[in-house]
């Protein structure tokens, strides 16, 4: 069992899920938050069945999966719903990485959490023993959306300031990597934090 977890978290278009990826080639257990919040609301889950007692068993398809198109058009026109949500789907995420990171086979684990500072930050999170935020200048997050989503400029600015500020993110990082576009420096970067974390791990024996 891995016994030193770290956060991992980002802006949009920062490189979060790069970074995560040369962490895996390094034999380390990455748990995703986003793949957490798909499986927490699979069909028959506990959580899905709170939901559809809160919201509706109209937000069901006729399969018993939940119909992710219709929720979303309710809570994000409006807030209430939305905290209603994040009530109970936030929780059974938070379980589910910290679990999957505490069965890692490797020496330390990541938790891949895109929305950590906007989720509340450390205290949501006391069993992060570090955090390390991916960071990027906004130009270089503006000029990737643009190429990954093929979107305009306009929507591009608001899903950045959509989000919590790149102060916000650092004001909560142990560790930092600023990936702008310079793979041979990320790639350094990220051994050298492998290093490390190794060695906070075995000199951290006990969970949280």
């Amino acid at each position: 069992m891995s016994n030193f977890i770290v956060g991992l978290t980002g802006g949009i278009a920062s490189g979060k899920s790069e970074v995560s990826r040369r962490f895996e080639a390094l034999g380390v257990t990455v748990a995703d938050a986003d793949v957490a919040a798909r499986e927490v609301v699979a069909a028959g889950s506990p959580a899905l069945q709170e939901i559809a007692h809160r919201f509706g068993t109209d937000i069901l398809l006729t399969d018993g999966n939940l119909d992710r198109a219709k929720l979303r058009q309710r809570v994000f026109a409006n807030t209430e719903e939305r905290r209603a949500l994040e009530a109970i789907t936030h929780p059974a995420i938070r379980a589910r990485v910290r679990a999957v990171c505490e069965a890692a086979d490797s020496p330390y684990a990541i938790a891949a959490i895109p929305l950590l500072t906007e989720a509340g930050g450390r205290p949501a999170y006391p069993w992060l023993h570090r955090i390390l935020v991916v960071d990027a200048p906004q130009a270089i997050q503006h000029a990737r959306l643009l190429r990954r989503d093929n979107i305009d400029a306009g929507l591009a600015d608001r899903m950045i300031q959509a989000q919590a500020s790149r102060e916000q993110r650092l004001a909560l990082a142990d560790d930092v990597i600023v990936n702008d576009d310079h793979p041979d420096r990320l790639q350094a970067h990220i051994e050298m934090l492998d290093l490390r974390y190794r060695e906070l791990a075995a000199a951290s024996p006990t969970l949280l």
